[in-house]
């Protein structure tokens, strides 16, 4: 069995994933590993937690699932993040 990428581990159903913010980028995309952290980049800017919400957004429709589904646990005033995506409908491929 292949080992799982540093980034994302399983909680019962649920996705936790550690990610790394680039805000204010020209398009919203996963952008592959960074480190032991997901890199993510994000169109919303850092002012007023508009990059959360734009993340939030973001990973739901990534993964075909509603904004509350996804749960920023920590990380809210910081590019290191961690996500848990609440018993994900589809694992886009760039995760793989």
């Amino acid at each position: 069995m292949a080992d799982l990428p540093a980034f994302f581990r399983w909680h019962d159903a649920n996705l936790v994933l550690f990610c790394h913010i680039q805000p204010g980028a020209s398009t919203n995309e996963l952008a592959g590993q960074h480190g032991n952290r997901f890199k993510i980049r994000i169109r919303s800017v850092a002012t007023g937690g508009k990059a959360n919400a734009g993340l939030i957004a973001f990973i739901a429709k990534e993964f075909g699932l509603s904004k509350q589904a996804v749960e920023l646990t920590a990380g809210a005033q910081s590019r290191q993040k961690t996500l848990k995506i609440s018993a994900p409908v589809k694992i886009p491929s760039a995760l793989n």
